[in-house]
């Protein structure tokens, strides 16, 4: 599935293929955090964070 995330070292969007679902959770407030995993074509990490809904609606 391809997913926009936004590459910092570029300073643009891009779309890549999201590798991974993640979640982060709060150890203060409880609260979770959903996210997209991927690589540019150089080998660098990209994150994006997304709602739940389409966290769950994903096929990866």
């Amino acid at each position: 599935m391809q997913h926009k995330f936004y590459d910092v070292k570029a300073k643009k969007a891009v779309t890549a293929e999201v590798t991974k679902k993640v979640t982060y959770k709060n150890k203060k407030t409880g609260r979770t955090s959903y996210a997209f995993k991927a690589e540019t074509t150089d080998g660098r990490s990209l994150t994006a964070f997304v709602k739940e809904s389409d966290f769950t609606a994903a096929k990866v």
